[in-house]
C-alpha cells in the first residue's frame, strides 16, 4: 500500500536523522515504525477467527450414535436399577 502523508519540516528531519542512524531510508524506517506500533492490532485481528463448530470440534470422534443406540445403551445402564431396595 501506498500512503503520502504530509509531516512537519521539524519531524522530518528527526525522520530522515534516526533512519540515518538505523541505517536504512526514510521510507524503510516508518515502515518499521508502523509494523511494531500496530503489531498488537494485526495479532489481535487474526486471533478474532470464529471458534470452530460443534461439529467440527467432535468430528475426529466419528459419528454420533443413532436415537436407538442411545435408548438401548440407556435400557442396559438401568436394566438393574434400584432392584436392591
Amino acid at each position: 500500500m501506498t500512503l503520502n502523508i504530509e509531516i512537519p519540516d521539524e519531524l522530518g528531519a528527526a525522520l530522515r536523522a534516526q533512519a540515518q542512524a538505523e541505517g536504512v531510508s526514510p521510507d524503510r524506517y516508518v515502515s518499521r515504525v508502523l509494523e511494531n506500533s500496530l503489531a498488537a492490532a494485526i495479532e489481535q485481528s487474526n486471533s478474532e477467527r470464529p471458534f470452530e463448530t460443534g461439529y467440527g470440534m467432535w468430528a475426529k470422534y466419528g459419528p454420533a450414535p443413532s436415537a436407538e443406540e442411545i435408548d438401548e445403551n440407556r435400557r442396559e445402564m438401568f436394566r438393574n436399577f434400584a432392584q436392591d431396595f
